[in-house]
């Protein structure tokens, strides 16, 4: 009998540091190890890593040769920049025009707003006329003696030929110093922006080189053969070797890790997806099925390293109150943990005597109106929102942040006898300043991502969300759910996650031959970070706005041979969807199924609702007034030509094209975006030619009347 495979996600938090190991063919979750963050200690957060791994299999009887995937999030890059622990950079920077020479040239990058912590640089530039390796040796040196400890080689066009890139980086083998090739980091056009990126990929090679070599030492000491992965900003794993080249990918990857977990274990498809800490709320969309992307920023300049498009507000279950003379007038950003006080809803009645309000200054530049409490006693408590959401009853008794009721209560009347108000109205003052942070941001992504209000559904993580979700869902009038094993669900994601990797290039008019070209440049990356080559799909966009061309691929890091992972039937498919299209689910019409999708249908208003929900019941695509239609693969240009007139919404002298969904084997194909009906059937074949003519597939088109 084949022994069992499990698979380990360990996420680094500011405070705990979590392992969850997770059944490979019944997502069970079948132990969890929790240790503190090892942020004081000599190998760092990593140390934390191995004891929280090392203590889910010796507390769960896990044997290490049972582990079939390993990986964990990491806040070494993130924090390397945060507290400017950096290395110096020298950029040699390669072109013919003085525009190269100017857009090569990187300034000092500030990490924060008073200018102490930054990234110092030093440049020089190699007219390609006169490249040869002998000018790469004394520019390389020269660099060094000014101080330079790591090196950016950066060549104006260099994604279409990088020799010298790669040159100079055997060059830095030669002499020992690390090199980071700006064409090897990002494949997007644009100098400057990828020479900056490169140059802070560099800087953190240091730092990562020497956490990376511990944790994977002490994992293979463990026991464990099976390569040690890394949780990436996008949502995605690479492995060690390939995070030792490009430690920049995984800035990020805690908020990531997170909306992975919502994504793959709470099967949420359609989604605003809050973890809520006690300091700050991670803030993520999720869109048929897919996290929503963007481009990471740092010192206020974007990079081009994509990241999980979260969100990351300074409003928790932690947050502390801020009060004048008559009113809560702010929530945060200050949390009780950093204010060195307990919430007095985790705190003991008896020790809350005839309390009076404080105000305090917690750190040196804040305001100094935050509120604590002070018993006779002595002993000083924070309001936060977890108080004030004890004290309204929100919070249930299984949840994680339930507290005491008569605390929380006898802690806030104090304030609300000082503004003359109830403890109702202060509570409810408190929770309304609170989610007003986080409403705001959800109305900016909904709009950013064009998520359809009707179809916006609030999904909670993290130890503090039922202290602010279920209050923030009221208020918008929106429904809601807090993750089952809500406080691991950051690890859930890192051992859930796939391997991950995007190419992406400025084509203005692509051919055929480019994008299949582009395609097996993403298969060729995701394999070198670790991925099964028989498991990886490719999704391909263009933005015909930006003349972007991105191929997207995914993969597992072993081929799964069984998938005992629960199914659904026709009728609990149906279920599903008409939860979401809040309809009863005898009004739903059936318009199309195979062997892994259901299509469903319904008329809400005078729209067709469409949603298709696959056989693990995940809602792939879900969409407010489109079609659905089954065809062959051979008939597949005739559909869209149907479709992409047809569901043409025109405003004034502008036509909104249709996007267009492709069922097909076991994969939905996302053609959201395309402008285009030439490009679209061109991207569209690049899929198709890899299936036979009379292969059934199911296509959904949809209005965009946004």
């Amino acid at each position: 009998m084949m022994s069992r495979q499990v698979r380990v996600g360990i996420d680094v938090g500011g405070t705990h540091t979590k392992a969850v190991a997770i059944d490979n063919d019944t997502y069970e979750i079948i132990g969890i190890g929790s240790v503190k963050t090892t942020h004081d200690h000599e190998e760092g957060v990593s140390a934390g890593v191995v004891e929280a791994f090392k203590k889910c299999l010796t507390d769960n009887n896990i044997e290490p040769d049972e582990v079939s995937f390993i990986a964990h999030s990491t806040t070494q890059a993130t924090n390397a920049l945060l507290e400017g622990d950096v290395a110096v950079t020298g950029v040699i920077g390669m072109g013919n025009s003085f525009l190269a020479k100017r857009q090569s040239k990187i300034d000092d990058i500030v990490l924060d707003e008073t200018g102490k912590r930054k990234i110092s640089t030093h440049n020089t530039y190699i007219p390609l006329k006169k490249y040869n390796q002998s000018e790469a040796r004394k520019a390389m040196e020269a660099l060094r003696g000014q101080g330079a400890e790591v090196i950016v080689a950066s060549k104006a066009f260099g994604v279409d030929d990088g020799t010298e890139e790669r040159e100079i980086a055997e060059l830095g083998k030669e002499l020992g110093v690390e090199v980071s090739q700006a064409s090897d980091i990002s494949k997007m056009y644009g100098l400057s922006k990828r020479t900056r990126t490169a140059v802070i990929n560099a800087s953190i090679l240091p730092k990562m080189f020497e956490t990376a070599d511990s944790t994977e030492s002490s994992v293979r000491q463990a026991g464990i053969k099976v390569p040690l992965m890394i949780m990436r900003g996008d949502g995605g794993v690479m492995d060690i070797d390939e995070m030792r080249k490009r430690p920049v990918l995984t800035m990020l990857s805690g908020p990531a890790a997170s909306t992975v977990g919502a994504l793959m274990y709470l099967r949420a498809s359609n989604a605003i997806f809050f973890e809520v800490g006690g300091t700050s709320t991670d803030i993520g969309v999720i869109k048929n099925g897919r996290p929503m992307i963007d481009y990471s920023i740092v010192g206020g300049h974007k990079t081009l390293i994509s990241s999980l498009d979260v969100h990351v507000s300074g409003v928790a279950g932690g947050s502390m109150v801020r009060a004048n003379n008559r009113e809560v007038v702010a929530v945060g950003p200050r949390s009780a943990h950093i204010a060195h006080l307990d919430y007095a809803a985790f705190a003991d009645p008896a020790d809350i005597v005839n309390p009076k309000v404080v105000r305090i200054q917690p750190m040196q530049d804040d305001p100094s109106d935050y509120i604590a409490i002070e018993s006779s006693n002595g002993k000083r408590f924070a309001i936060t929102v977890t108080c004030a959401a004890n004290a309204l009853k929100i919070v249930k008794e299984t949840d994680y942040s339930y507290g005491n009721y008569e605390a929380a209560h006898k802690a806030i009347k104090a304030l609300a006898d000082e503004l003359g108000k109830t403890v109702e109205q202060i509570a409810t003052e408190i929770m309304d300043r609170a989610s007003d942070v986080v409403i705001k941001v959800i109305n900016h992504l909904a709009e950013k991502h064009k998520v359809e209000r009707d179809q916006i559904s609030l999904v909670g993580g993290g130890g503090g969300a039922s202290s602010l979700l279920p209050y923030t869902a009221k208020r918008m009038g929106l429904n809601y759910d807090i993750a089952e094993n809500a406080e691991v669900i950051s690890s859930i994601g890192v051992a859930l996650a796939m391997v991950r990797d995007v190419v992406e290039r400025v084509i203005p008019s692509p051919t055929p031959a480019d994008l299949d070209d582009i395609r097996n440049e993403a298969i060729q990356s995701a394999t070198k970070s670790g991925a099964s080559p028989d498991t990886i799909e490719v999704q391909m966009e263009i933005d015909a706005q930006t003349n972007k061309v991105r191929a997207i691929a995914t993969g597992s890091t072993e081929v799964r041979t069984t998938d005992l992972s629960a199914k659904v039937d026709e009728a609990e498919a149906r279920e599903i969807a008409a939860q979401s299209m809040q309809l009863p689910a005898n009004t739903l019409t059936l318009a199309a199924k195979n062997n892994f999708f259901f299509v469903f249908t319904a008329m809400k208003g005078e729209k067709s609702e469409v949603r298709v929900v696959d056989n693990k019941g995940f809602i792939k695509v879900q969409r407010g007034d489109g079609e659905a239609e089954v065809t062959t693969v051979g008939g597949v240009r005739s559909v869209v030509d149907k479709f992409w007139e047809d569901l043409a919404v025109y405003k004034s002298d502008i036509k909104l094209a249709p996007d267009i969904y492709l069922c097909i084997g076991a994969k939905v194909v996302d053609y959201t975006g395309m402008l285009d009906l030439a490009q679209l059937n061109m991207v569209m074949d690049t899929e198709l030619m890899q299936h036979g003519g009379r292969e059934e597939v199911i296509l959904m088109g949809a209005r965009n009347n946004i």
